[in-house]
């Protein structure tokens, strides 16, 4: 009797927890319809542009519009909400900061607009409206923003293929604003849309490869600055510019550019490792450019140098951006590649500009919103387009420079532009005699910051897929064109994606002793596995076309090793297959499921499934998969062993 009462206990325990397990299943069989696709994307659309609403919607049904009103300007102009608590001694660092990134970006900027075969008073141009404009819309405190060496280089490369800048430099300029104003409608969408995905297709390894491979080029570049070379190739490949700058040596070089530039440009870097020794002097390698062409003007003015060969600026026009609206070329019969331009433009100059955004963002403990920038980047650039600006972005020496000097806010940009516009009322005709030679040496001292040679070894140690990525951008860069860089960069992203996304393997699930969590026994080799079931578990966020056969084989062979491993006896009952990894199954993953149950079944055993997504188990309650595999799908790994088990040992 006593025994019978106590069999009849474990029966009624059981029995209570298997009821329990049964409401658990329902939580997830019973969950509510995911929202559509559209919802998902109005959702999208309505967060970014007015986050706060839900926030202010009791108060607006109370008539109270104001305050919903003032979110949104919070949303869209930043400036609102750091300006409420700016102190005169924010404003004192935030003016010596501005003060000392214009004495580095004035000259910097001049060199800029050269390297995009633009005429200096561009780079000075995109140096005053782009940083206004960030300043009101963007979220980093720290990003100086103006023209930089990637995106100048960039511009020149691809835009030369449809107009030459010597031979037609007025509609040369016009096509270079038109891909500025795409670039900026890009950004702006990417923003708005929440496509910032896109740009990370340009992986941070295929960044780091051609940023190196560019830097080079531009390096390459300035050999006929330096050199003083009259004619020159316009095409950007390393060997192309080595036979010109080969044959020009021997021909039509002038040494007194070469000694000027390069006794100039040893001063910068000497001043540039002064600072780096001596934190306190980091406004010494700030200034350095400034001071080199002060100095340099003024012994080319003195000893007229330009009589002997040394080539000079000469003219700058003076005063603000004129208005460039109507020098936008949208009936141009290349309209659709420089729109092309335009979108890899946009994605470059964003992922230069996001990635140093976060770096100082990280430093000081700030977040900065990714979205916000690129709608505040597109933004810049599109009234750049009317204002004769070409593509600005976030620069890297410069917003170190900005950091080095104290800034507080995003006004320090505008004490630069500020500074900018009086250099160009006051100051362009002091500029005439400065030699091209120092705007090349002032580039290639900011070139060594562009190629981190320590990344790249940690990237090879890392991921070796990545390195490949990396390389193929660098060489592409190096030997073939910017475009086929970007390209093979990309294109080597793709292929591991898909590598990954078609042959994502499973892996084998054990029970960690003393615990209810289930492992991977390759992985955690004391994790044991229960002989009566195979738990596995997809390496992969998504269960699609692409996969779903390579998939189902797997498991089927994981199920006929585990058999053949027990010497011929059928041990395996149940195969219970964790969806927690899946985010969305697609028409073609679920009908390799339904295959792999009927698999099962004609070799003995049972198909579970365990922790399914929102959007996977409203898929599949859909398509009548849950009805086919007799309701069996749990919330955990742990209710399913011991449900099927329990339900099997009932049976028996």
């Amino acid at each position: 009797m006593d025994s019978l009462a106590i069999e009849t206990g474990h029966q009624e325990i059981h029995d209570v927890e298997r009821n329990g397990h049964a409401g658990k299943a329902q939580w997830v069989l019973n969950a509510p319809e995911p929202p559509s696709l559209w919802q998902e994307l109005t959702g999208s659309v309505r967060e970014t542009v007015l986050p706060h609403a839900r926030r202010f919607s009791t108060v607006k049904d109370k008539g109270s519009l104001s305050k919903t009103v003032i979110s949104f300007l919070h949303t869209i102009f930043p400036i609102f909400c750091w300006c409420r608590n700016y102190k005169a001694t924010n404003f004192k660092n935030d003016l010596l900061a501005g003060l000392t990134l214009a004495s580095l970006c004035i000259p910097q900027s001049i060199g800029y607009a050269t390297l995009a075969k633009l005429d200096p008073q561009y780079g000075l141009y995109t140096s005053v409206i782009p940083p206004l404009i960030y300043a009101v819309m963007g979220t980093s405190r720290d990003i100086a923003i103006g023209p930089v060496a990637v995106v100048s280089l960039l511009l020149s490369s691809m835009i030369l293929k449809l107009e030459d800048p010597e031979a037609n430099p007025i509609p040369y300029r016009n096509l270079v604003l038109t891909t500025t104003f795409f670039a900026g409608i890009f950004q702006a969408a990417f923003g708005l849309f929440r496509l910032g995905f896109l740009v990370d297709f340009l992986s941070h390894a295929a960044i780091v490869g051609f940023v190196s491979g560019a830097a080079i080029v531009i390096g390459l570049q300035q050999m006929k600055g330096l050199l003083g070379i009259a004619h020159f190739t316009t095409k950007t490949d390393v060997i192309s510019v080595m036979e010109a700058i080969w044959r020009a040596v021997h021909h039509s070089w002038n040494p007194h550019n070469f000694i000027l530039g390069c006794s100039f440009l040893t001063f910068i870097l000497i001043t540039r490792f002064v600072g780096r020794r001596n934190r306190k002097l980091f406004w010494l390698p700030a200034i350095a450019p400034l001071i080199s062409v002060v100095l340099s003007t003024l012994l080319v003015y003195l000893t007229r140098a330009d009589k002997h060969g040394v080539m000079i600026i000469k003219h700058i026009k003076r005063g603000l951006n004129p208005n460039s609206v109507h020098q936008l070329q949208f009936n141009n019969p290349h309209i659709g590649e420089v729109a092309k331009i335009g979108l890899i433009v946009a994605v470059v100059a964003l992922t230069e500009a996001i990635a140093v955004g976060r770096s100082f963002a990280s430093i000081k403990g700030y977040h900065i919103n990714g979205n916000q920038e690129m709608v505040a980047m597109g933004f810049m650039n599109i009234l750049g387009s009317f204002t004769s600006c070409y593509v600005a972005t976030g620069s890297f020496s410069r917003s170190a420079v900005n950091f080095s000097a104290g800034c507080e806010t995003a006004m320090s940009n505008i004490v630069m532009a500020i500074t900018v516009i009086i250099s160009l009322e006051l100051f362009t005709r002091l500029l005439y005699y400065t030699p091209i030679a120092i705007l090349a040496a002032i580039i290639l001292s900011a070139l060594p910051g562009l190629v981190d040679l320590h990344e790249v070894y940690n990237i090879w140690k890392i991921d070796k897929l990545d390195f490949l990525a990396c390389a193929g951008a660098f060489i592409g860069v190096l030997f073939a064109s910017v475009e086929i860089g970007l390209l093979a960069a990309v294109t080597i992203s793709f292929v591991k994606i898909i590598i990954i996304s078609i042959r994502p393997g499973a892996e084998v699930l054990g029970r960690l002793p003393e615990t209810d969590i289930f492992c991977d026994v390759d992985q955690y080799p004391m994790a044991a596995k229960n002989p009566q079931v195979l738990i596995t578990r997809v390496k992969s966020g998504l269960l699609c076309f692409a996969n779903a056969n390579f998939v189902n084989e797997k498991i089927m062979k994981l199920a006929t090793e585990e058999e053949e491993g027990s010497k011929g006896k059928r041990t395996i009952q149940v195969v219970i297959l964790d969806m927690s990894n899946l985010t969305n199954i697609d028409v073609s993953g679920i009908a390799s499921l339904v295959e792999l149950h009927k698999n099962l079944a004609s070799s003995g055993m049972e198909l579970a499934i365990t922790n399914p997504k929102w959007q996977v188990i409203h898929k599949l309650r859909v398509a009548n998969f849950v009805t086919k595999i007799g309701g069996r799908v749990f919330l955990t790994i742990g209710e399913a062993v011991d449900e099927c088990l329990g339900a099997k040992m009932a049976a028996v």
